[in-house]
């Protein structure tokens, strides 16, 4: 997500910090290659001209140039008004109402609406405990019910049965009265899209407003159509009450103009990103954790929720019991390696992480993320007695886990020694106290790259306590620790 643009601006900024003093002409100079970098994303002409203009007259006041850090000076002035650009605050679904809060999905053909509808009633119902009810009004598109359907399955989540010939706007009251009958908090309607914006959509979109009387009516619009889908959102938000947007296959969205375009064109706020075909894959969207994602700063915040889904309490609780007495064998790499493919993988969590953007490059050289598919086909080829003692894998049976698992004696080799400096940290926590003492360290500042690169620390941790208890974050960020765990240097590296 935004890449392209976070590669550039990141240029521009390097450059900038690169430099004791600044005078104005080499802010004028970085807002125009920022100005350009924009445009390359696709953001909007008249939102990136404003937004230059906002952040030029704000840089080179004499606060700025004469600050000690003015480079640092410019690029917080460029994060505040990247926020502000994008909205400010994050914007939650208006559900303090007298159930059921009606959510009406609209959009066009093809974005995504459906999955979203089915994405956030999971969510709802999963996060915040609603009862929600899905009906689809989509009569025009063949199958569209049926989809929904299935997606309710999929989600745990009920939906209005099909009655075959009902027009949506029938098909909306009889989900009203079904929601209200039935007890259901929520009632997200998913309406019929159109290829392309026409008068006779938005007479149904405002036909069946009209009768489901929505709290929220939610645009669903893809981001990797860039300039177009601003446009989409521009149409509807003219002839439709709009309260929220939804942006689609963030995930794949390298440039981002939708993103940075959509709240000053239409002047409603984005509520969700979908990343991914999954169906928990909608992320709430955070104007300020977006901004610091776009500016190398990473989003902790994220990565801690992140985790706080992926991690099993029943695993994190053995296996801090094992980090407490400094034991630490392949079996727990391997439930840590599973652990970062349920929180989406290195390149994901390395954009998350401060300072470690660019490791996403890096994974990507190697092949992405099958170098965890890859570790975790070594560890399986061991015997259960080699992956608790690797100290039994001699030469011979190096080369048989390396035919075993498709893999090369230099990739075993690897492994054992990303292994071993994290059992030789595991080793350091329990000498330092155990888990209190683990904390202490990386509370303190001090910090190993470790288990401790918070890609291999995740599993035997409750990250929301370590970021509300040492006052330290998560590990291996203690301190402005932005390391790779010990031997994810050496595994990244080209052969």
């Amino acid at each position: 997500m935004f890449e392209s643009l976070s590669d550039r601006l990141g240029g521009v900024f390097d450059r900038l910090r690169g430099r004791g003093a600044l005078t104005e002409a080499d802010v004028r100079g970085a807002m125009r290659e920022v100005r350009v970098a924009l445009l390359e994303a696709d953001v909007a002409l008249p939102v990136a001209r404003d937004f230059v203009d906002k952040v030029t007259e704000a840089a080179v006041g004499q606060n700025v140039l004469r600050s000690v850090t003015p480079g640092q000076q410019v690029v917080k002035i460029v994060s505040d008004a990247l926020t502000e650009m994008l909205g400010a605050e994050a914007a939650e679904l208006e559900l303090g109402v007298t159930p059921p809060a009606i959510i009406m999905m609209v959009g066009l053909q093809g974005s995504g609406k459906t999955t979203s509808t089915a994405k956030i009633a999971l969510r709802l119902a999963k996060r915040q405990g609603k009862k929600v009810l899905m009906a689809s009004l989509d009569v025009n598109r063949p199958n569209a019910q049926e989809q929904l359907a299935v997606l309710g399955t999929q989600a745990e989540v009920a939906t209005l049965p099909i009655v075959a010939g009902q027009q949506p706007v029938d098909i909306a009251r009889r989900a009203v009265q079904a929601a209200k009958l039935q007890g259901y908090d929520v009632l997200m309607l998913d309406t019929a899209g159109r290829l392309h914006v026409d008068q006779a959509l938005m007479d149904e979109m405002r036909a069946v407003a009209d009768v489901a009387k929505p709290n929220e009516i939610l645009l669903v619009v893809d981001s990797l159509t860039g300039q177009d889908a601003v446009n989409v959102a521009q149409n509807f938000s003219e002839q439709v009450p709009l309260t929220g947007i939804v942006l689609t296959r963030m995930d794949g969205d390298a440039r981002g103009g939708a993103a940075l375009s959509m709240r000053a064109v239409t002047g409603k706020p984005i509520k969700f990103a979908g990343m991914g075909e999954k169906l928990d894959a909608l992320e709430a969207f955070d104007p300020k954790r977006v901004a610091g994602r776009i500016l190398g700063m990473g989003d902790v915040v994220g990565l801690v929720e992140r985790a706080a889904e992926a991690i099993q309490v029943e695993d994190a609780e053995k296996m801090a019991a094992k980090m407490a007495k400094g034991q630490f064998d392949l079996d727990d790499l391997r439930a840590q390696l599973k652990q970062m493919q349920r929180m989406g993988g290195i390149g994901a969590l390395a954009g998350m992480i401060p300072g470690m953007g660019k490791a996403k490059g890096m994974v990507d050289q190697v092949g992405g993320e099958k170098v965890l598919v890859r570790m975790d086909a070594i560890i399986t080829s061991m015997t259960a007695k080699e992956r608790r003692k690797p100290e039994l894998l001699n030469a011979k049976r190096k080369i048989r886990v390396a035919k075993g698992s498709g893999t090369t004696v230099q990739d075993v080799n690897k492994l054992l020694k990303m292994h071993q400096e994290m059992a030789n940290a595991m080793k350091k926590i329990k000498k330092m106290g155990g888990l209190a003492g683990m904390a202490k360290m990386f509370g303190g500042g001090g910090g190993m790259g470790g288990l401790g690169g918070a890609l291999g620390g995740m599993g035997g941790i409750d990250p929301a306590k370590m970021l509300s208890g040492g006052g330290g974050g998560l590990p291996g960020l203690g301190g402005g620790q932005t390391k790779l765990p010990p031997g994810f240097e050496n595994l990244l590296k080209k052969k």
